[in-house]
This record gives structure tokens, sequence and C-alpha cells, in this order.
């Protein structure tokens, strides 16, 4: 929602594991939020710190998300309902929307979880439920460009 948690994670690791891959220059990543209080923030310090231990640097800072957005980029993927609701509300064309947890093959969960309120663990499991889905969204977008 603010951009400063899930989805800078998500802009950090699926860049990390690009880059790992040597793919990093087949794509434009990007993160943002459909609120804008957080603007200009640095990302969470707890979310850094998780990042931090698994050898992923995450920086930048937050934005909201701008209609220009819907034209610039091929994929909107969102961390949760909310923000999937948000962004149909803004105009976001529907086909461009995916859900991020729709590319984990083996989790229940349809939202990531927001660790804003909790403890460090919340942190460790965004990080988790973030890495497996980063793996198979890149995997289906590699196999697709191929």
């Amino acid at each position: 929602m603010g951009n400063i948690c899930r989805s800078p994670m998500a802009e950090a690791m699926f860049r990390h594991k690009a880059m790992l891959r040597g793919a990093l220059d087949g794509f434009r990543i990007d993160s943002a939020g459909t609120g804008g209080w957080h603007a200009g923030d640095d990302p969470d310090e707890r979310m850094r710190a998780t990042a931090r231990s698994h050898g992923i640097r995450l920086e930048g800072s937050a934005r909201q998300i701008a209609s220009a957005d819907f034209a610039d980029f091929d994929l909107i993927i969102c961390m949760d309902e909310d923000n999937h609701s948000n962004l149909l509300a803004m105009g976001a064309p529907r086909e461009r929307i995916t859900m991020m947890l729709g590319y984990h093959p083996d989790t229940p969960h349809v939202d990531v979880p927001d660790p804003y309120y909790g403890g460090q663990d919340g942190f460790q499991e965004v990080f988790d439920l973030l890495e497996c889905a980063c793996d198979s969204l890149l995997d289906a977008l590699l196999a697709e460009s191929s």
C-alpha cells in the first residue's frame, strides 16, 4: 500500500535474481504503492535488515503509482486484494494486473501478508514467500521470452 515493505522487497528480490541469471537487462523493474503517505521514505528498516541478512540490498524510496505506469509496464503485480481493487479503481488495465502469490506454487495464501504492524518473523515470512514467487515469476517470464 505505502511502498515501504512488501513491494520494494519484491522489486529488490526480482532484480537480484534476474542479475544472478544474467537476465537483468531484459527487465524494467520498479515498485510503487497505491497510497502516497510514505512517498519519498526509505524502505522500512526491518525489511531492509531482513533483505541484508540474505545478501540483498533494498534501496530507493517509496512512491505512489501513477497512471503513466499503466502504459509503461507490461505487468502490474499486486501484493494483496486491497491493492488489486485500488488499482482497478485507479484505471489500471485489468489484463495487466496479477497477484504476486499467483506465481508461488505451494502457498495457500492469496495475499502477501503485510508485516508492518507485526514482529520480525513477519518480515522473514514475507521474504520467504517473495523468494519463491520471484523465482517462479522469473522462470515464467524467461520461458515466455524464449
